[in-house]
């Protein structure tokens, strides 16, 4: 190689590897946001100094067995985060976001329970090295909440996100408005089907364009009622395994009735369509 070409390539390689670098600081760091507002930005070597690191182990419903994390507790990182105690915690509504585009709500006074901590390292292999995560075979890092307590390891009740970036805190209403099947009968069975939507499946699907990416929209520009029989999403819901190889989690658990509550969300909603894309919504 000429060496004026060398020089040339050497200056470019100089100049990419601050910004790598600091790609790499930014990735491994947690952001705290408050009602939109970026409050604090922490690294997990300022996580583990102040927030009484420890070596913890877990029964962890991804991997499918117990393994060891260096974590911090929950509770010490949400107080230094939103520098606040976080006895204050209790009465808010959080958002765990992860870099996937898994995007789970959480009720404050789940978050205040013993037993979350915030995991930034693998135990069990050298530092910065994960071992890979479900059947995507993903590096859960930078950080993941995980759960220690009994009890604890429903993923459907405690949140569970790998691949964390932001933890946010903001009122759902005001974060996914146009999720709410505004108009509808308190007691009708699309808003106890709405609460299932809110706890079991927003975080990877998005109704009006309003939740986690992971997995398919499911409102606009066509409900999935609309091209979906009902009968057939009920059966998707309870064992997706059944239909196609997918990473979207089984719900054994739900009921008949839940079944048909949330088929009734999804009915309610196909009336209620509001298109962040489309050009009414601009």
């Amino acid at each position: 190689m000429p060496r004026l070409r060398r020089l040339a390539l050497l200056a470019i390689l100089a100049l990419a590897s601050p910004a790598r670098a600091a790609g790499a600081t930014e990735a491994a760091a947690l952001r705290f946001v408050r009602d939109g507002q970026t409050v604090r930005i922490l690294d997990a070597k300022t996580l583990a100094e102040h927030c009484g690191a420890e070596t913890i182990r877990v029964d962890d419903p991804y991997y499918g067995h117990t393994k060891s994390f260096r974590a911090c507790p929950l509770g010490a990182v949400l107080a230094l985060g939103f520098e606040q105690s976080s006895a204050a915690f209790a009465g808010e509504n959080f958002f765990f976001r992860a870099k996937d585009g898994y995007a789970r709500p959480a009720e404050g006074k789940v978050l205040v329970e013993p037993g979350g901590y915030v995991a930034f390292a693998d135990a069990e292999r050298p530092p910065g090295d994960w071992e890979p995560i479900e059947r995507r075979r993903l590096d859960p890092g930078p950080f993941y909440l995980v759960w220690t307590g009994k009890g604890q390891q429903d993923p459907h009740v405690y949140p569970w996100p790998y691949q964390l970036q932001t933890i946010e805190i903001a009122p759902f209403e005001r974060e996914y408005p146009h999720t709410l099947p505004v108009g509808v009968p308190p007691d009708a069975p699309a808003w106890a089907g709405f609460r299932i939507f809110r706890d079991r499946c927003i975080a990877c699907h998005a109704i009006n364009g309003e939740g986690g990416t992971v997995g398919p929209e499911l409102n606009v520009p066509r409900s999935i009622v609309e091209y979906r029989p009902r009968d057939q999403i009920k059966a998707y819901v309870r064992d997706p395994q059944s239909f196609r190889y997918t990473t979207m989690p089984p719900h054994p658990d739900l009921t008949p009735k839940q079944l048909d509550e949330l088929v009734a969300y999804f009915d309610a909603m196909a009336a209620r369509k509001h298109d962040p894309r489309s050009a009414e919504a601009r």
